[in-house]
């Protein structure tokens, strides 16, 4: 192997002893030769030990790490680790089942494949690359996809337009690495989606919210339910099947809501219960009354970078507090986070500082995360990107 060698600053080795794999560049001593954004590197402690293989970057995180043995990036390599990815999909039921053809396959470090994200939506693979490593492996791991689902794939559809770092200079790349004539149908717990792989938000569809979009489903029977930010409906027509009396599905996008009509009348053609409004949702909640008692609160990131933490705060605050003035007694709140930089604990202290300002008595009674599907490394805490709270409101 003839890698880059990445020498670390004395006693820096500690968190990669420990199997954590980001290498801050503030760690780094120095570098020999000048590897390019995207090249592999072997990184070696200051008295000269191995450390660990992976992809180098510009930027605060320097490498991105694939091995923490000194082995080749190879083909065998990318097919091993979609393979061990794919055998706990099969072992948690979500691959290979007739009611469900959605998952994730690969989800970044939580399967030891940092800055790669790959969605199954029946035979479509969508893949998402947040490094330029990734970006330039791509062939390889689009040919490592086919050996390891065979026949159960005929498209692999490559998705890093707004992924990718904007300073790395790549082109904008988007399009089939594999097949190209693809039915955007998917099957999630007996339901059935559009998918929008090409334009539509990260890969096309919430396949996080899996679990939580079922247990709402428990919960719907008989109730008005409003599904906030709604993107292509998946709370709605669960909530449906649930048995819910009325839906109404609001996001700012008439794009999200033609799809959210669209899914709904997939699965409940011509159903009155549902309607949808292409809304900004806090002047949709200012202005609606008090007709719901089951409400969806699942915002997109409002805080994607720490510096804007503060304001992201004062987002979910006041977004519940308004949910906690206006639904119905006896009502049950679903209420999300998605920003990796909003922990848990903040996260539940925005949420209890609204409940306090409402007045209104409020019990916990799930505590969500996300599903198994997006699995988080335990070496990597940071990996838990998804909160989420189901509250019984008084």
């Amino acid at each position: 192997m003839s890698y880059y060698k990445v020498i670390l600053k004395p006693k820096k080795e500690e968190s990669l002893l420990r199997f954590h794999p980001w290498i801050f560049s503030g760690a780094i001593q120095s570098i020999d030769g000048k590897p390019q954004e995207g090249d592999v590197v072997d990184v070696y402690s200051s008295d000269k030990r191995f450390l660990a293989t992976g992809h180098y970057q510009i930027g605060s995180i320097a490498v991105r790490v694939l091995s923490f043995t000194q082995i080749e990036i190879d083909n065998a390599f990318w097919q091993e680790r979609i393979q061990a990815a794919y055998t706990m999909r099969l072992a948690l039921r979500l691959a290979g089942t007739e009611e469900n053809n959605t998952y994730r396959l690969i989800h970044g470090e939580g399967d030891s494949l940092p800055g790669l994200i790959i969605d199954i939506y029946a035979g479509t693979a969508v893949m998402q690359a947040h490094s330029v490593g990734m970006h330039h492996a791509r062939h390889q791991i689009a040919d490592a996809l086919r050996a390891v689902l065979g026949d159960t794939i005929q498209n692999i559809y490559y998705k890093s337009d707004t992924t990718l770092p904007f300073k790395a200079n790549l082109d904008n790349e988007a399009g089939y690495l594999y097949g190209g004539e693809a039915d955007d149908t998917a099957l999630e717990n007996g339901l059935k989606f559009h998918v929008d792989w090409q334009k539509g938000q990260k890969t096309g569809f919430f396949v996080d919210q899996r679990d939580n979009r079922s247990l709402l489903e428990h919960y719907a029977k008989g109730r008005s339910v409003l599904n906030m930010f709604c993107y292509t409906g998946g709370f709605s027509f669960y909530a449906m099947r649930g048995g819910a009396k009325l839906v109404h599905s609001v996001d700012s996008s008439s794009k999200a809501i033609y799809l959210t009509k669209q899914n709904v009348e997939l699965n409940f053609p011509a159903d009155p219960r549902h309607e949808a409004f292409a809304e900004d949702a806090f002047k949709y909640l200012d202005k609606m009354g008090d007709q719901y008692n089951l409400i969806v609160l699942d915002p997109p990131a409002f805080a994607k970078h720490k510096n804007v933490l503060r304001n992201a705060l004062q987002g979910y605050r006041k977004l519940n507090a308004i949910a906690f003035e206006k639904i119905q007694p006896g009502g049950i709140l679903f209420t999300f986070s998605c920003s990796q930089v909003v922990s848990r604990e903040n996260f539940r202290l925005a949420v209890f500082s609204a409940a306090a300002q409402s007045g209104r008595n409020v019990r916990i009674l799930h505590q969500l995360t996300q599903p198994a599907d997006h699995p988080v490394n335990i070496y990597h805490p940071e990996g838990e990107y998804l909160k989420g709270l189901v509250l019984y409101v008084e």
